[in-house]
């Protein structure tokens, strides 16, 4: 035993020299959010709204990639609430996402919730908000995610950076307008206001005093993070006499490209650069509603902030007349074609692969439907076009959800009549889409109905609008889910898979209850890899050994100790484990993925630590060899390379540890082996 520990230590020493991985350390961040009620005066009435630390916007999330955030969310206000980290890809951590009921039973007044998440492969702009009713109207705010310690934006950088958040504002208590549209079937009141960084701006009664200022200087070149967190309306957002460089979307890079205005869904945010090559002045900015959709009535008024060169002259006091701010053109309401030119522009920084075989086609209609009024309901609750009440559809269903469970809670714990699995992969009746409907398809049917997706399969989905009472533009909002990858070697479209990737002795097959889990997104600047083991030990034997998510260093012996700092060594739990000395790694803290009895899956991931690899995640997978008297290791792993290192090198070190650590696991499990069999019968 002693003398397969030196030579693996001598192997690593050796892998350490060549391939130099230094790496500046991701960090745990810690933050407490309070969810509140606060008095915020907006167009000269002051109301009581929901808020975050007091803040509206709330708190800004300054973090890195591999950063890691825990957030206590204290719920302080009469409402149920959620927070929803919007866009940020839950790898594996999919009960911090936080739509209520979806993926979380809600916080209930007085209760408090910690979420903790990794930030993994993704740089620039992402928001959060509540996912509770229309919470969201005031509970929001920013995540700003920079590149790694001693890594650089892909584009010059810039001299300042500040976020705009574009939302809505009511006269009133956001929940009591969503509340009435549920009461009487017709479509929620338009907002009274739109504001950028909560504020509606000059144009406003009562608004000019708070009117965001972003301050710029002459030959500066700024960064601008524009969020779009308004509840229902796509806006135009542009900046007088500048042009703007969009250098990304939705916290990913993309090919610059200059253009003099922008539009945002609901939920998207999109990176500009602006220079400051104008006369020194004071500029609006100036956002507005996209509004495609036919006689719908919307929120047609404009809210501004000001760019302010330094060098300007001073704004208009009381008693003085000073200039004001130079307005900019905004696009017609009704604009589509400005929009699809700008949708358009936008081309990936690097190529993507696109999967070409496609495991699930999936095409979903989107309409907005109409309900007929139940017979024991007044007119009053039916106010909808011609007495009917508004239901948006999927597929001819309205997804109703579940009252006491989440979906996930009920998937994981497999608690019978949350959810029903047969929602329709294709519209239960073909029609022409955008032509005149038939008024016998207005009406859905309702359910909690999902689609089940077998786990690391290639799906390809259609979204198409339909004509159904109000047809309009579309967005999908895809909740953490990714579409990058490759393979180490080979590209493989968007997800790796050990069996097409790696060369597997030619006696070893892989049971496809064992090869699902050896699935992975693979981001650019990443390696992936696996190594197999044979042990001539039971595969129990064998499991007893690896499941112990408390005692790795049984067999792993580069690690000196473990502690269990969270958790009691089920999924979710947190141990620190500490490295021998003369190691790229001081300690490591790790958090268990999947410990799967039935199966024989352990997988961890590392999130924090004194470490030298970032993002590395592993999953272990166990089965019978094929005589049934042995046991098949299978450990697959995936990193991001160094910067200055290839993915060679990197999956060579990788590759040498996991290695060693099999090796060392298939002689203590065969030397238990033989001591049970010496004691048997």
């Amino acid at each position: 035993m002693e003398s397969l520990k030196n030579h693996c230590l001598s192997m690593v020493f050796l892998v350490i020299c060549s391939a130099a991985l230094s790496l500046a350390l991701p960090q745990v961040q810690r933050h407490q959010f309070v969810i509140q009620e606060t008095p915020v005066k907006r167009l000269c009435k002051t109301q009581s709204s929901i808020t975050v630390n007091g803040m509206l916007p709330g708190p800004t999330l300054e973090v890195r990639n591999g950063d890691t955030l825990e957030i206590e969310v204290v719920n302080k206000v009469r409402y149920n609430a959620t927070i929803h980290w919007h866009g940020v890809r839950q790898m594996r951590t999919g009960w911090a996402d936080g739509p209520e009921f979806v993926t979380q039973c809600p916080i209930r007044p007085g209760g408090s919730y910690t979420y903790r998440f990794t930030i993994q492969g993704q740089e620039g702009t992402l928001w959060w908000h509540a996912h509770s009713s229309w919470l969201r109207a005031t509970v929001y705010g920013v995540i700003i995610i920079r590149p790694r310690e001693g890594e650089a934006y892909p584009f010059p950088k810039p001299m300042r950076e500040t976020a705009i958040v574009l939302g809505e504002w009511w006269n009133a208590n956001p929940i009591d307008v969503v509340r009435e549209a549920t009461r009487t079937g017709s479509a929620p009141n338009n907002s009274d206001a739109y504001t950028i960084n909560g504020q509606p701006g000059d144009l406003y009664k009562c608004s000019s005093q708070d009117t965001t200022i972003v301050p710029i200087d002459a030959g500066e070149t700024n960064l601008l993070r524009v969020i779009n967190a308004a509840l229902n309306q796509p806006l135009f957002f542009t900046v007088a006499n500048h042009n703007l460089t969009v250098v990304g979307a939705d916290a990913s890079y993309v090919k610059p490209f200059t253009t003099s205005v922008i539009m945002l869904d609901p939920g998207q945010t999109t990176d500009v650069l602006i220079k400051g090559d104008q006369p020194p002045a004071r500029y609006y900015m100036a956002a507005r509603a996209y509004q495609s959709a036919k006689n719908a009535p919307f929120d047609n008024t404009t809210t501004t902030a000001i760019l302010e060169y330094k060098s300007a002259p001073c704004p208009a006091k009381k008693g003085i007349n000073g200039p004001k701010p130079i307005m900019p053109p905004l696009p017609a309401y009704k604009d589509t074609n400005t929009v699809t030119a700008f949708s358009q522009s936008f081309r990936s920084l690097r190529k993507a692969e696109v999967p070409t075989d496609i495991d699930e086609n999936l095409f979903f209609t989107v309409g907005l439907g109409l309900n007929n009024c139940p017979p024991n309901f007044p007119s009053s609750r039916c106010q909808g076009p011609n007495g009917t009440r508004f239901t948006a559809s999927m597929n001819n269903v309205s997804f109703v959800l579940p009252q006491n469970f989440s979906l996930l809670q009920a998937h994981q714990q497999g608690i019978p009549g949350v959810f029903t699995t047969d929602f329709p992969g294709t519209p239960p009746l073909q029609f022409d889409y955008t032509g005149n409907v038939s008024q016998s398809l207005y009406q859905p049917i309702t359910g909690t109905k999902l689609y089940k997706l077998k786990y690391g399969s290639r799906v390809q989905i259609v979204l198409q609008d339909t004509s159904i009472n109000m047809p309009s533009s579309l967005q999908l909002h895809r909740s953490t889910t990714t579409f990058s990858g490759g393979c180490h070697h080979k590209q493989q479209a968007h997800l790796t898979t050990l069996t097409s990737c790696f060369l597997l002795p030619h006696d070893v097959s892989l049971p496809e209850t064992v090869s699902s889990y050896h699935v992975h997104t693979l981001r650019p600047n990443q390696c992936n890899s696996a190594v197999v083991q044979a042990m001539e030990a039971p595969v129990d034997t064998v499991w007893s050994l690896v499941r112990r998510f408390d005692n790795p260093q049984a067999y792993k012996h580069f690690l000196k100790s473990c502690h269990v700092i969270v958790g009691d060594g089920n999924v979710g739990s947190l141990r620190e484990v500490q490295v021998v000395s003369g190691l790229p790694a001081g300690s490591s803290t790790e958090r268990l993925e999947i410990l799967d009895d039935e199966r024989h899956v352990l997988s961890f991931s590392v999130v924090g630590g004194d470490h030298r690899l970032r993002n590395y995640r592993s999953v272990t997978t166990l089965h019978a060899s094929p005589n049934g008297k042995g046991t098949v290791a299978v450990e697959s792993f995936v990193v991001d390379v160094p910067p200055g290192n290839t993915r060679e090198d990197t999956c060579i070190f990788v590759d040498t540890i996991v290695r060693c650590n099999l090796q060392s696991l298939a002689q203590l499990a065969q030397n238990m082996a033989k001591t049970q069999n010496s004691f048997s019968p």
